[in-house]
């Protein structure tokens, strides 16, 4: 890691410095980041599956000074420069002996422990990239003190042991692979980093390195015990499994509990939060089947609330928003004091998130108040969704929503309302889309309407549209 500061120091690159990062799960991830964190400067995960126009505006909106991109991403990167007066240099990672990367490791000074920065706990260390309510991503920044928070609150989840091996398949850019990910190197793990998390990468991997603990989204753990060449792989090593992110369905955890013998761990949080903010433990998973609806209680130094739209305390067992305080808590979104303002109130985090907690302190979600959409893992707001399919010369009016989905948690849908004389096949939307969206923001349905439902202030009720599934 020092080595790697000296690096990015003989870059220019020093306090408050933005370093991005475009790449699938890749051990330079973490080289670089602890080198970045050594100099005070901050790490800029980018979301590798971004279309080139939101990953444009992130590179901007970011101030990113300098860029590490693996190969697979350059011409991406490439078509977009001329565009980022501000990004400085842009380098490759290539590993390989005699390429550029390589040698800035070989002829850097490794630098010594009192040339280094000292970041204060408030000093920002990440900027990690949320969808946006109002059709733009926000950087939400994360603390050195959220970091070491969220890495000590990790240490009660489970019983760590000497020998234990993790495994990181979430994409290090999400706070659920960047954050697991320092739980576990803090915990003292190896730590195996899967760079393309399908069923069968995940199996094999847990085999072959005996993997003990793991974190996974709900639409690749039911395809995990699902998959016909489950029985093939030996499992057995794995002690906990931790799932989270996105909605689970009972029947997928049912499924899970009955054909994997380790112990259960659930996880809510977000980003805004540096992770984790409560957890079901793999006790609780065993202990009462009714609790499994429950997503569990605060972890270390974690308080919860939930209140009525009057910021009150509503009574046990009566749905309110979710609001958190903590040494978690973002510092904020950059530039953009308003937004900040929202989510951040006197020192509690609006969530967005609505649910009640039982007599014994354990929170259940129910509902978004934001109406963020989770599929398969990632966060999407149908603000950012509608601004883009809007523009489509067939549409007059629309509206995006989430519903249940078997695989994936919830699969996005658009509610379209044609202009005279047009139509629009879900084919046609797609193609349209594609170069303008994430793939995962793509709408996987469209309905056809002749008015979408509104209140009197003209605000789609979105609640009503999804109140058929």
């Amino acid at each position: 890691s020092r080595t790697a500061a000296g690096v990015l120091s003989q870059l220019g690159i020093g306090p408050v410095s933005r370093v991005a990062f475009l790449d699938r799960n890749h051990i330079s991830f973490f080289e670089l980041m602890f080198g970045a964190l050594y100099l005070g400067a901050t790490l800029l995960p980018l979301n590798f599956r971004l279309a080139p126009t939101e990953l444009l505006y992130v590179l901007t909106d970011s101030d990113a000074e300098l860029l590490f991109v693996s190969a697979d991403y350059l011409p991406i990167v490439l078509s977009l420069r001329a565009h980022i007066p501000r990004l400085q240099r842009v380098i490759v990672i290539d590993e390989s002996e005699g390429s550029e990367y390589s040698q800035l490791f070989v002829d850097a000074p490794r630098l010594s422990p009192v040339s280094l920065h000292h970041a204060e706990l408030d000093d920002v260390a990440v900027q990690m990239y949320t969808s946006g309510t109002t059709g733009q991503p926000k950087g939400a920044l994360l603390t050195h003190r959220g970091l070491w928070a969220v890495v000590e609150q990790g240490l009660g989840w489970c019983p760590w042991q000497s020998g234990d091996v993790g495994m990181a398949p979430m994409p290090l850019f999400h706070i659920g692979g960047c954050g697991w990910s320092l739980v576990m190197l803090h915990a003292g793990l190896s730590v195996v980093l899967l760079r393309d998390p399908d069923p069968l990468s995940l199996m094999r991997a847990v085999q072959r390195f005996r993997v003990t603990q793991m974190f996974v989204v709900p639409v690749l753990l039911s395809a995990m015990v699902n998959h016909p060449q489950r029985a093939d792989f030996d499992l057995r090593s794995l002690r906990h499994l931790f799932y989270g992110a996105s909605p689970i369905s009972a029947e997928v955890l049912a499924s899970a509990l009955a054909n994997l013998s380790c112990g259960f761990v659930q996880v809510y949080g977000l980003t805004e939060a540096t992770g984790t903010l409560t957890f079901l433990s793999a006790e609780d998973h065993l202990a009462d089947r009714d609790r499994l609806r429950s997503c569990g209680r605060p972890g270390k130094d974690v308080t919860i609330r939930v209140i009525d739209a009057a910021g009150r305390d509503v009574p046990i067992g009566t749905v309110g928003e979710i609001i958190a305080k903590s040494p978690q808590v973002m510092a904020g979104y950059y530039n953009q004091p308003e937004a900040t303002s929202l989510a951040i109130r006197d020192g509690w985090l609006y969530t967005g998130d609505a649910g009640y907690l039982d007599g014994d302190g354990y929170l259940y979600i129910c509902d978004r108040v934001k109406d963020m959409i989770i599929s398969g893992g990632e966060n999407i707001y149908p603000a950012e969704v509608e601004s883009v399919l809007s523009a489509h010369p067939a549409i007059a009016d629309l509206a995006v929503i989430g519903i249940p989905d078997p695989q994936w948690g919830e699969s996005v849908v658009a509610c379209i309302v044609c202009k005279p004389g047009a139509h629009l096949e879900l084919a046609e939307l797609i193609q349209w889309a594609r170069p303008r969206l994430a793939g995962y923001k793509i709408p996987r349905r469209i309905e056809m309407r002749t008015s979408l439902p509104r209140n009197a202030s003209g605000k789609v009720l979105r609640r009503e549209l999804r109140a058929p599934y």
